[in-house]
């Protein structure tokens, strides 16, 4: 059986010593997706918050041609603003 527990950084060297006398029926491991991305999962809860936004009409998607044409505006008024 497996179970995830999460454990503040402050508290790991003393929950080792607290579960070290089960070292041969338990096994730590740490989270693969956090030693690769430490903000994984802030990231991935901004996504699904993301997603549930547009498929509610909260936000609206919009295609790529429109990202463009919507940035290439954006610039435009900064460069305008910005110009010496």
């Amino acid at each position: 059986m497996q179970i995830v527990l999460e454990v503040e950084d402050s508290f790991v060297d003393e929950f080792k010593s607290i579960i070290e006398k089960f070292k041969d029926k338990v096994q730590i491991d740490k989270d693969k997706n956090l030693e690769l991305d430490p903000y994984f999962y802030e990231r991935q809860k901004q996504l699904e918050q993301d997603i549930e936004d547009i498929d509610s009409g909260k936000v609206k998607m919009l295609s790529q041609g429109e990202y463009e044409k919507e940035m290439n505006n954006f610039f435009d008024k900064l460069m305008v603003k910005y110009a010496d």
